[in-house]
């Protein structure tokens, strides 16, 4: 999910004024939130159900110490833009013209000969943001386009440092209500995913080839889809679907002392039917609410009980 400017601003005020040294978060497509928290020293455990939400919070979050060297960014961009027999990955044509999807199917294997996970994590996580530069162009715009090999080593470049917060931080790949059964931490932030009715390669959108290309082509979005019937997150149809899966992964954590929820008032479902929700299961503590309408006509609300 694209959160505007300053939301992030807003979910650590909110976080301030809470008691824990630990965290779970159920949801967590970005990794912006988590990598702050290590800055307080807390511990974080992340977990989204996307390979792409997974390899962002393993270079980010999970990553205490390691970056990529020379060396390593060398390996990753060796033959790019060489062509081979035929791509591994015959999706991504899908979005990028032949030579780019060259470039991404080659950079794409390069990155499984560094030597650690969290090394090509973090080549990965550079090259989706390539990826997303690409596609940024319009035809009126393509000459303005670097090639992409420069445009990796850029981003390389500002790359930002791992903050080693000297605790163990893991990330998971797996259903939300999973994660929480199996996890006893001091906070839960629950982001809750939006509401939508749609199959779940179009609900990324463009965002959608980052999926692909981690996974190697398209053929998995309809086990991925069934893997999701009934998690939230997954397609719904209908405000009580939504709300009913909201309060089954509440109930799931109960056994975490705070829980701090933050809902998007998009018009779908509103603050006092997530309130209602929570009361059910817990005493709500406090409702902090922050006004994106003039530039999303959305409302963030965070709910901690």
């Amino acid at each position: 999910m694209n959160v505007p400017k300053g939301w992030l601003a807003f979910e650590l005020n909110v976080l301030r004024r809470l008691k824990f040294e630990s965290a779970i978060l159920p949801f967590a497509d970005q990794p912006h939130l988590g990598a702050y928290l290590k800055r307080w020293n807390v511990r974080v455990l992340v977990n989204d159900s996307t390979l792409t939400g997974w390899t962002k919070a393993v270079a980010a979050i999970q990553n205490n110490s390691e970056i990529l060297s020379d060396e390593d960014v060398n390996r990753v961009l060796e033959d790019a833009y060489v062509p081979g027999y035929r791509l591994q990955n015959a999706a991504l044509r899908n979005w990028f013209n032949e030579t780019d999807a060259w470039w991404f199917d080659n950079v794409r294997q390069n990155a499984e000969r560094l030597a650690s996970p969290v090394a090509q994590a973090i080549a990965l996580s550079i090259g989706m943001s390539v990826g997303d530069y690409a596609l940024s162009f319009t035809s009126e715009t393509l000459e303005l386009r670097q090639p992409l090999s420069i445009v990796y080593r850029r981003l390389w470049s500002i790359f930002p440092e791992p903050v080693n917060n000297g605790q163990n931080n893991t990330c998971q790949n797996k259903s939300a209500g999973e994660f929480i059964a199996e996890n006893y931490m001091d906070l839960m932030f629950l982001r809750l995913p939006p509401a939508h009715n749609q199959n779940q390669k179009n609900r990324f959108g463009t965002a959608a080839w980052r999926e692909e290309w981690l996974r190697g082509g398209d053929s998995f979005w309809n086990d991925f889809e069934t893997a999701q019937i009934g998690k939230l997150g997954t397609l719904i149809e209908t405000k009580s679907q939504y709300l009913r899966l909201i309060e089954e992964n509440l109930r799931t954590a109960s056994h975490v002392p705070t829980w701090a929820i933050a809902h998007v008032e998009d018009g779908f479902v509103s603050t006092q039917e997530i309130v209602e929700t929570v009361g059910r299961i817990r005493r709500v503590d406090t409702i902090f609410s922050k006004d994106f309408s003039e530039l999303t006509g959305t409302k963030a609300v965070i709910i901690t009980a």
